[in-house]
């Protein structure tokens, strides 16, 4: 799978128990795949992360008109406030996000970069982020393909926040990231801390 969804629901406080039962017993669409659902923990509050991977852009399209025109987004309906929706497309040089057990906290990252640095940012990732992944894992660094763009979301798992704030204070200091030449292509930065939910296939 190389093309990727994630729902984001802002939801009423004191609902997370209830909003992970109904995306639990949704299930998959057909022609996707959940594979994280995380709550935010550090960052905007009250949010509620749903990673889905697509078989194909005719899946992606099929979901997300049901989910428009059902307007009830994992039968949740009752307990949302908000919802965002995103379609991204996995840099090429990275394999499929599968399901995986990192345990700890989950960072999910926003940048938007200027309008022809879409492809620099891609190659200089390529570059760097084989002697990074060293350090800690990468779920995934994506594309949008809607909303404001270009921009790409990539995650992060890590043991901890102490342990996510040395591991990236060491790559920085070894000069290992961010990759070389790509801030200068960045126009916006974003991070918000996520927490698994307990049956998500990435936790």
């Amino acid at each position: 799978m190389t093309l990727y969804d994630t729902v984001t629901l802002t939801v009423k406080i004191g609902t997370n128990a209830q909003v992970f039962e109904n995306i639990q017993a949704s299930g998959d669409a057909p022609g996707s795949k959940l594979l994280g659902c995380w709550y935010s923990d550090i960052g905007a509050l009250g949010k509620v992360m749903v990673l889905r991977g697509f078989e194909s852009e005719a899946a992606l399209i099929k979901e997300r008109q049901r989910l428009l025109l059902e307007g009830n987004p994992f039968g949740c309906g009752e307990f949302i406030t908000d919802v965002e929706v995103s379609s991204y497309a996995l840099f090429p040089f990275l394999p499929p996000i599968e399901p995986a057990v990192h345990g700890g906290i989950y960072e999910m990252r926003v940048y938007g970069t200027k309008l022809a640095s879409l492809q620099h940012t891609i190659d200089a990732w390529k570059n760097a982020v084989p002697e990074r992944t060293k350090r800690s894992p990468l779920i995934g660094a994506m594309y949008a393909l809607d909303g404001t763009v270009p921009r790409f979301l990539n995650i992060w798992p890590y043991p901890s926040v102490d342990e996510r704030s040395r591991i990236r204070a060491e790559a920085v200091k070894d000069g290992i990231w961010p990759p070389k030449g790509g801030p200068a292509h960045l126009t916006t930065m974003e991070a918000t801390i996520y927490v698994p939910a307990p049956f998500s296939p990435l936790r």
